[in-house]
């Protein structure tokens, strides 16, 4: 018994480190991208300048520390994938997340290598956002589901409990619908269309702007923003006050609803700190970070509702 109480433990500290590192790579990335670092080392990958180590400059370090963190992240994502599988296999759901994350890390450093050789449209590189976003979300489920299976049993419904088809349905779209306006909000960022409406909440100092250009690209991601904002609060009002008898889905909820809240205001200083550059990049990161933190959110409480559904039946 001791010994597979020390296995089930070592899993989990990996899982936490797999998670951390994803975070790192993952704000890397978001670094890469706010700073222009994106090609500091030029059309080589994955040397820089043709050399392991580059020159030092505050760019290709930027770019370089960042396929590091990539590289590392994906090391460890193999390790977690096959340590899972190796001494968890009877756990699904955990060697799920542990070879989603391997998958989409491999995916994104492809297609960040790619970015780097040739140059990529805009919309293939909200897609590389997006993928680097799954890979982190994967991660986090990993560290999560592992931290409850290390926990003193499983948390299970209170009788008479139940979590029905139609909160794992508005769960699933609410984490669907999130990924979408995360890839909105790369597409802004990847066409430079963040200056398309100055002021918050109004845009150019109308409600509907004319959509044209980046003020159309702009605005939508607004609109998609609001929407995924009520949408998010019906579902943390529902978790927290209709399944009491759960504490850990109440606190998903509240997570989700205080993430949300925040990646609004931060979508909002983004905008009023446009033409100061060290106070935007502090303010684009966070937006992304928060937003990550989101969409992780909402990925692992739909995997919980409906691992609850099922034990109601």
């Amino acid at each position: 018994m001791r010994v597979i109480s020390l296995t089930v433990n070592q899993l989990k500290w990996l899982s936490y480190v797999t998670c951390l590192v994803m975070f790192l790579a993952l704000f890397g990335g978001a670094v890469v991208t706010k700073t222009g670092s994106g090609l500091e080392c030029g059309n080589e990958w994955p040397l820089c300048h043709g050399k392991l180590v580059p020159a030092y400059t505050i760019g290709s370090l930027i770019e370089y520390t960042h396929r590091l963190s990539s590289g590392l992240a994906g090391l460890l994502s193999l390790a977690s994938a096959f340590a899972f599988w190796r001494y968890a296999h009877k756990r699904r759901d955990l060697l799920v997340y542990a070879l989603l994350t391997l998958l989409f890390v491999v995916v994104q450093g492809g297609m960040g290598a790619l970015a780097v050789i040739k140059p990529q449209s805009a919309a293939v590189m909200a897609l590389h956002m997006g993928f680097s976003l799954i890979a982190f979300s994967s991660s986090l489920m990993l560290a999560l589901g592992a931290k409850r299976s290390h926990a003193l049993g499983d948390e299970l419904p209170a009788a008479g409990q139940r979590v029905g088809r139609g909160f794992r349905n508005l769960t699933w779209a609410a984490a669907l619908y999130s990924y979408m306006v995360v890839y909105l909000g790369a597409y802004v960022s990847h066409t430079d269309s963040q200056g398309g409406c100055t002021g918050w909440p109004l845009c150019n100092g109308e409600w509907v702007p004319e959509l044209s250009g980046g003020v159309a690209v702009v605005f939508i991601h607004r609109i998609a923003a609001a929407l995924l904002l009520l949408l998010v609060a019906g579902l943390g009002h529902i978790a927290f006050w209709k399944h009491k008898a759960l504490p850990e889905l109440r606190a998903l909820g509240v997570a989700a609803v205080v993430l949300c809240l925040l990646q609004v205001f931060s979508g909002a200083a983004v905008v009023h700190t446009l033409y100061n550059e060290r106070l935007y990049l502090f303010a684009a990161l966070a937006h992304i970070l928060l937003v990550a933190g989101l969409f992780g959110v909402l990925c692992y409480m739909s995997v919980r509702v409906w691992q609850l559904e099922r034990a109601n039946k």
